[in-house]
Formats: C-alpha cells, sequence, structure tokens
C-alpha cells in the first residue's frame, strides 16, 4: 500500500533528517513508529501525503510512483492523517460541519455525508456534540473529531500523529478500541510506548 525506497531528505537549514530511509506498509500491517523528537517521524508523514519532497528515493503509493503534486491528489483522498495538530483538521463553526467536510469534498450527497457524521460521532462516542463550536472543546475532545473526521472520509490507510495526545483515559480507551477494531492499515507515531504497543503488530524505532 506505501512503499518508501530509499528517502533522504534535508530541512532548508541542511540538516539531514532521513537518510536512505526505507518502510513498507502492507494490508493488515499496523505499524507504529518511535524515536526522539527530530528522528523524521512527522515528515516521514508529510512525504507520504505529498507535502514535502524527498532529495532522493521513491515514493510508491498504491502500486503507482507519485512525484508530482497531482499524482498525490489519489493519495489524499485515499490515506486519512491526523496531525499531530488538531486545529489544523478543524477550522469549520461546528462538529458537525468539521466532520461533514472531507466527505462532501469526496462527492457524497449532503444525506450521505450526514449519515456518515452521525456514524463517525457513534464510532468515536460523541453522539451529541454535532451543534458545538469546534474550537471551544478542550484539546482532548478537539483530538477525537479530528480523529472522526479522519475516519469519516473512510479512507483505506490511516497516519496517525500522536493520536493519544491530550486525551483523558477513556478516550484513551475508546482510540485503543477503535484501532484494535479496525481492519484498516496504519501507521502510528507515539512516545507512549505502552499505548503504541496495544495498537500495533509491527515497531520501528527510529534514530539518527
Amino acid at each position: 500500500m506505501i512503499d518508501l525506497r530509499n528517502i533522504s531528505y534535508q530541512y532548508e537549514n541542511g540538516e539531514e533528517v532521513l537518510n536512505n530511509f526505507n518502510l513498507a506498509l502492507k494490508p493488515g500491517d499496523k505499524i507504529g513508529l518511535v524515536g526522539p523528537n527530530g528522528s523524521g517521524k512527522t515528515t516521514l508523514f508529510k512525504i507520504i501525503m505529498g507535502l514535502l519532497t524527498p532529495k532522493q528515493g521513491e515514493v510508491i503509493i498504491f502500486d503507482q510512483k507519485r512525484e508530482k503534486e497531482e499524482d498525490f491528489v489519489e493519495v489524499r483522498e485515499r490515506v486519512g492523517f491526523l496531525f499531530q495538530d488538531s486545529d489544523d483538521l478543524l477550522f469549520c463553526p461546528t462538529v458537525e460541519e468539521d466532520l461533514a467536510f472531507g466527505p462532501l469534498n469526496l462527492g457524497k450527497s449532503k444525506e450521505e455525508a450526514k449519515r456518515i457524521v452521525n456514524e463517525t460521532l457513534d464510532i468515536i462516542g460523541m453522539k451529541g456534540f454535532e451543534k458545538k463550536v469546534s474550537h471551544r472543546l478542550s484539546g482532548g475532545q478537539k483530538r477525537m473529531i479530528a480523529f472522526g473526521a479522519v475516519l469519516a472520509m473512510q479512507p483505506e490507510v490511516l497516519l496517525l500523529d500522536e493520536p493519544f495526545s491530550g486525551l483523558d483515559e477513556e478516550a484513551v480507551e475508546k482510540m485503543v478500541d477503535i484501532l484494535n477494531n479496525t481492519d484498516k492499515s496504519y501507521l502510528v507515531v507515539s512516545h507512549n510506548e505502552d499505548l503504541i504497543d496495544k495498537v500495533t503488530n509491527k515497531l520501528y524505532y527510529m534514530n539518527e
């Protein structure tokens, strides 16, 4: 599903963060990535989504080489990216509008989008939040709604950057339950190795 071959990336200041990096995500894989800050975990996700361009290497997603901006349009429809900062995903006035944004952009009817919103709120345990103002929610609530916005697009693959960040104990249990019961393949980055162990079947440590 995702095949990264000999990826190297440098920040604008010349600092190299990835050097001949290889990674493959196959159907059924639930891969955890751990490592210190600056080891390239978030950079890697942005390369997969076409938000950053590697200095060298091949990005092959769904059996197609992805190089130009237009190559990533399909990727962004089929791969859901939960950003580290929830506010990057929440920009509509209300929760239901945030959750409906993706489905409507993918061509769903208003009726379909409403059904998806209701189903998604049920999955993430946040029924009754439809009319809440997104930017007034707590950090943990924003995290779950941002996760819901990703799920509402019904992607085939998930990229989850610190999904447990800011969640209380009950929300963490809900997140773990959702991930353990999904049939989607995913890559997850977390500093919490106990939690990442609970939701992955492979674990890679990134360093230097």
